[in-house]
């Protein structure tokens, strides 16, 4: 996300929300004027690769770059965190083939080694661990992928930013080599003169370490039971599927066991007190978001427990309330559904690995992406193994 003099540097999406209906104004960001777009997009020819490849815009703001990018033929997507902002850069990026993201720069919800460019601009300044972030957006890359970092040190008097030897520190540690290019002095990049410090840095890291060794988030779901229906909770305010009802679910921490953050999810989420004894294993799934990492949820029933559920966290959920099991309504988190239909259907093992580009919202008329695994139920292992159906696929 661009910023300018004056600018403060801040993780509060609430700041960039606000800026959203102005921010096109600014030449450099909307990019409205002819000349200042053209200026740009010379040089994004330059520091991107010739042949069309993947591009991984982050804190894109309305999407002028990713824009430019897109129509050079490279397959973009890109990240923001605010929601105004990336509704505006999905407007300006329909009919690219681009893709739109809500997330933090810092931190993007995207697999290591996919990109051949991670293009940030006017971001890396304002972040609290820069450094951190860039060792991030490295590990995003392909072999011989590249960061293209544009920045600068902006205002005369009381300058704002990183300066290139700032930035030249922090792009050391990841090796390869990097190369400073200035801007300031070319006004047609900006709508006007200037006369601050604006660069873009060419990073190419040094080849990657070989591959980390796999870890996984482990998250538990509740299916609380009340005869037929079972408790769903409607998002909001969390960023991610806000809206959408799913079960009451959270992460384990470091020390849980699965059961027991189960249950202190139930208590902390819908105030219930659930015995370790009433609490059963449904079925284990592992799940891969369209643009995420995998990870296992462990769906757990409980038919028996202490206190009237209520809605404990209205700061991530808008309300809770009670649904018919064998008609649940549409308005779902595609993997929290996945798991009730798996769980009424008797499966025990399922994988519900999303592709790029499918909802996380539950789509009734989408593409079944859950496998249910055949599973060994007749006790210690015979000679023979017991005849059993394929995997099947179901939505």
């Amino acid at each position: 996300m661009t910023a300018d003099s004056g600018d403060p540097p801040t993780a509060d999406a609430s700041f960039w929300d606000a800026a959203a209906d102005a921010f096109d104004d600014e030449p450099d960001h909307g990019l409205r004027d002819p000349a200042v777009r053209d200026a740009w997009a010379r040089r994004l020819r330059r520091w991107l690769p010739e042949a069309p490849c993947a591009v991984l815009d982050l804190g894109c703001g309305t999407g002028s770059l990713a824009l430019l990018a897109a129509r050079d033929g490279h397959r973009v997507v890109a990240v923001d965190r605010s929601a105004p902002m990336a509704a505006r850069a999905a407007a300006k990026l329909a009919g690219t083939g681009a893709r739109v993201l809500l997330g933090d720069a810092a931190r993007p919800p995207l697999a290591e080694g996919a990109f051949d460019v991670v293009l940030v601009r006017h971001v890396l300044w304002a972040l609290p661990d820069p450094a951190a972030a860039l060792r991030r957006w490295a590990r995003l890359l392909r072999r011989g992928g590249r960061l293209v970092l544009v920045e600068g040190r902006w205002g005369e008097s009381d300058p704002v930013g990183l300066a290139t030897d700032d930035l030249a520190a922090l792009t050391a540690p990841l090796g390869g080599r990097t190369h400073i290019e200035q801007l300031g002095h070319d006004s047609a990049l900006w709508g006007r003169p200037v006369h601050d410090e604006r660069y873009v840095a060419v990073v190419h890291p040094s080849a990657p370490a070989p591959p980390r060794r796999h870890t996984e988030i482990v998250d538990v779901h509740l299916i609380l039971r009340r005869g037929d229906e079972v408790l769903l909770a409607r998002r909001s305010g969390t960023g991610y599927a806000d809206g959408l009802l799913n079960a009451p679910s959270g992460h384990v921490e470091d020390g849980e066991d699965v059961r027991e953050a189960m249950i202190r999810e139930a208590y902390e989420e819908v105030g219930v007190v659930i015995d370790p004894a009433a609490i059963r294993v449904a079925l284990v799934m592992q799940h891969k978001a369209p643009d995420g990492a995998p990870r296992t949820g462990w769906f757990f029933e409980a038919r028996d427990w202490r206190g009237e559920p209520v809605n404990r966290e209205p700061d991530k959920c808008s309300g809770v309330g009670w649904h018919r099991l064998d008609a649940l309504p549409d308005d779902m988190v595609a993997y929290c559904r996945a798991g009730l239909d798996a769980y009424r259907a008797g499966d025990r093992f399922v994988l519900h690995w999303h592709r790029p580009g499918d909802s996380i919202a539950h789509d009734p008329e989408g593409p079944g992406r859950a496998v249910a695994l055949p599973h060994n139920d007749h006790g210690i292992p015979s000679a023979e193994p017991p005849s059993a159906e394929p995997a099947g696929d179901r939505t």
